[in-house]
């Protein structure tokens, strides 16, 4: 085993032990919490006093500090439904109830105003706003969608999108001949296989998401690569056999493999048809998206 996948099997399992590696675990930033930690379950009126105090605890966190995780409540209340379009959102009474301060407050629902999901103006007050005006690719969103009613039709949208994205990037990747991210695609396939053989899922996961987000970094567009971090938020939320890439398989590998073969030879027809196979390993994906193209 190289030393890089050595490395990095390493970092994923003290993540896993909720312990980090030395200078490694930033550049693979995956949520650690539990389904049931990331969904809020609650309706606003009548919560639990406990619940108001998810402030304080580290699920849904991401690092971010109080006003992050009370975003990460708020957030999760809306996209659920618990907390309804047009809803009033009173600062003070969410101050009360989350038990943090009015400054926190402030600051959450800015960011959830940026996101889209919230809207403030004078002598009408907070409320929430329409899905229709949500920022559907916010990372965030994105999450909050996958894990709470709405999971089928995000994944499916996801996939949808993965599809318009990642076939396109491996043809243009192709052509741009970078050594350096071309070996380090190559290293990728190689921890995942190492995972594979070891039953390491989560290492498996980090690997293949660093992969796909490398491959349309080195496509060399750059509206492309503004959408690198919703396929890295596709790969973290899918959560079932929505393409070959949510569980680890020799095809998955197979295939993975057949891109950076692909790249190194300079063939942008191959590197698509390869990714194209690769996101239809399971068969639910034929209802969503076409079928392989031959060129």
């Amino acid at each position: 085993m190289s030393t890089l996948a050595h490395t990095m099997m390493t970092v994923a399992r003290s993540a896993d032990s909720g312990l980090a590696g030395p200078g490694e675990l930033d550049r693979y930033p995956y949520t650690e919490a539990s389904v049931g930690e990331r969904v809020g379950t609650t309706v606003w009126e009548g919560a639990e006093p406990e619940l108001g105090r998810v402030g304080r605890r580290a699920a849904g966190s991401r690092g971010r500090g109080l006003h992050g995780q009370l975003v990460q409540q708020l957030g999760q209340m809306i996209v659920s439904g618990d907390l309804g379009a047009d809803r009033p959102l009173v600062p003070e009474e969410i101050g009360q109830r989350f038990e943090v301060s009015r400054t926190v407050v402030r600051e959450s629902l800015r960011v959830l105003e940026a996101k889209g999901l919230v809207s403030a103006r004078p002598n009408v007050g907070t409320r929430v706003r329409p899905v229709s005006d949500w920022n559907l690719l916010d990372p965030d969103i994105i999450e909050w969608r996958a894990f709470g009613p709405q999971r089928d039709d995000q994944r499916r949208e996801l996939s949808e999108l993965r599809w318009t994205i990642e076939p396109l990037a491996a043809r243009l990747a192709a052509g741009h001949g970078r050594e350096d991210i071309q070996q380090r695609l190559g290293d990728m396939v190689e921890i995942m296989g190492h995972a594979m053989g070891q039953g390491d899922a989560l290492t498996f996961s980090r690997a293949d998401a660093e992969f796909h987000s490398l491959l349309i970094q080195v496509a060399g567009n750059r509206m492309l690569e503004h959408l690198s971090g919703i396929v890295s938020a596709a790969l973290q939320v899918s959560g079932g056999p929505v393409t070959g890439c949510d569980r680890p398989t020799e095809a998955s590998l197979a295939h993975h493999g057949r891109i950076v073969e692909a790249l190194a030879e300079g063939d942008g027809a191959a590197a698509e048809t390869a990714m194209r196979l690769l996101l239809t390993t399971h068969p639910e994906v034929d209802r969503v998206v076409p079928a392989p193209r031959e060129h």
